[in-house]
């Protein structure tokens, strides 16, 4: 069977796999993911890694779990991203973004080894402007949240004129126009189109903006992070009816767009000699299980359960029931190109389930968010285990000591290092890197804090909503020496198996 000579990566941020039509979803149109899945393989079990954004990138980047070391970084010393030993094959690689984390301190060397990247510049954080379009002439909508809170984002959507100017928009035609003008020159490429929508800020002109709510109130393009926010009186079911029609909007319209990524593809003739990756970060609660954005919580199936759609030269569309997760793409795409993996991977290629040699993978993957509850799943039952007492010991390991920043809190930062901090070394690695414990009391990376509620287990195939805790019961026992074990076979640091209780 051929392996392709281009491969096309769509990472839409905060896709929700249940609002999806390839996955049944009926609530909000998505022609074009429906136009890709009928090409593709539908991977049914695919799970998040390392959460929120940037680990979730580590992740398909390095092909290397992130969370279990630290909160939010950009690579690190000892990191080889995918496109490096891509380059040194003769593959050409490209990034088009949107994405403002890639472009900042805590993220900001992602994009250096692609061969070229294009930046689309005023999404979210993405400090564009400086202040707003003073005639506002033609815009879409005045500034959302004006005064010394301001996102740099509502400064920039004033100076958008029509729905093409739009950073989805453009990210897409931007991605398009690549496609059909220079990747014909290259041997064998990788377009990374990492598509910030249909995250927050849930912010689209006409006639999106009310395809879903035609009431004469003000979007609500802002949603909140929250738990119980119906029941504490933090969201009305109308304002909870209003947010998840905003990202309704935001996601058919940067699925319209996206259909201009499939369009050239067609034009070319090319889908015998490209695949094409449709796949997330993570999902947003949007009123599931009384919750919003992406709370302090327990990382149930919205957040948790991904998409994936792989349309694979010469592989007819089906389904895929193996366990899958974000590391398996990095090993994927060298697979797609004939590049050994590294010595320590996480990931595992996906080719030989596309190729029908191999029915699994993968006996488990880990999902979480540093400092917060630990996930382990065999593809059925995911358990969530919580810090045993006090959340500790728990160290940060990083040589780029940042974060995502606040822009409108600029002295929130990540604690710095104190006296405390030793040099370690990573697995496989001879790089020391700074390995800062935290203690209880410490100020904590914001990612980690939140409050626990105790050990959750669920099975998926029997409950799918996950609305029957199984912990308590012999299951448990059985989940936790399974955790254990995965944590130990990654060499992940002793805190955090101490801190779970499971040393």
């Amino acid at each position: 069977m051929n392996r392709p000579r281009h491969v096309v990566v769509l990472l839409l941020d905060s896709l929700n796999r249940h609002l999806i039509g390839p996955y049944g979803g009926a609530e909000f149109d998505t022609p074009n993911l429906d136009r890709l899945a009928a090409r593709s393989v539908r991977f049914e079990r695919h799970v998040t890694g390392s959460l929120p954004c940037m680990p979730a990138r580590h992740d398909l980047l390095t092909g290397s779990l992130d969370f279990l070391w630290r909160p939010w970084g950009s690579l690190e010393l000892w990191d080889e991203p995918v496109t490096v030993p891509l380059r040194r094959a003769g593959v050409t690689t490209m990034l088009v973004s949107d994405h403002p984390h890639l472009f900042e301190t805590g993220g900001e060397n992602y994009h250096c080894e692609f061969t070229a990247w294009d930046y689309v510049r005023g999404h979210e954080g993405d400090p564009w402007r400086t202040a707003p379009d003073p005639s506002w002439l033609g815009a879409p909508a005045l500034p959302a949240r004006p005064g010394p809170l301001a996102f740099p984002y509502d400064h920039s959507r004033t100076w958008f004129r029509a729905e093409g100017d739009f950073p989805g928009p453009r990210t897409m035609a931007a991605a398009a126009d690549w496609l059909a003008r220079q990747a014909p020159h290259a041997e064998r490429s990788l377009l990374v189109v990492d598509e910030f929508d249909p995250h927050e800020p849930f912010d689209t002109p006409e006639p999106w903006a009310s395809r879903y709510d035609d009431s004469p109130d003000p979007k609500v393009i802002w949603p909140p992070y929250a738990t119980d926010a119906l029941a504490r009186g933090i969201v009305s079911p109308e304002d909870a009816r209003r947010i998840r029609a905003a990202y309704g909007a935001k996601l058919s319209m940067i699925d319209h767009h996206l259909g201009r990524v499939l369009d050239v593809i067609d034009e070319r003739d090319g889908w015998d000699d490209t695949a094409v990756v449709a796949c997330t970060d993570h999902g947003h609660y949007l009123g599931e299980l009384d919750r919003f954005g992406k709370p302090g919580a327990p990382l149930n199936w919205p957040m948790r359960r991904i998409p994936l759609l792989v349309a694979w030269p010469g592989v007819a569309p089906g389904s895929c029931d193996a366990l899958t997760t974000t590391v398996d793409l990095h090993a994927t795409l060298l697979d797609a190109f004939g590049v050994p993996a590294p010595d320590r991977p996480h990931g595992r290629s996906l080719v030989p389930l596309l190729e029908g040699t191999a029915a699994g993978v993968r006996e488990w993957a880990l999902t979480g968010v540093w400092g917060r509850e630990v996930h382990v799943t065999d593809g059925r039952r995911t358990y969530c285990r919580a810090p045993e007492g006090d959340n500790a010991p728990l160290s940060m390991w990083s040589n780029r000591w940042s974060t995502m920043p606040i822009h409108a809190l600029p002295d929130v930062r990540l604690p710095m290092p104190d006296h405390r901090a030793t040099l370690d070394r990573m697995p496989g690695s001879d790089i020391p890197v700074i390995r800062q414990p935290f203690q209880p009391g410490d100020l904590l990376p914001y990612w980690a804090a939140t409050r626990f509620s105790g050990h959750h287990l669920w099975d998926g195939e029997e409950d799918p909503e996950e609305a029957r805790d199984l912990a308590g019961t012999a299951a448990e026992a059985e989940l936790a020496e399974l955790l254990r074990t995965a944590l130990v076979e990654l060499e992940a640091p002793g805190d955090q198996l101490s801190r779970l209780g499971l040393a």
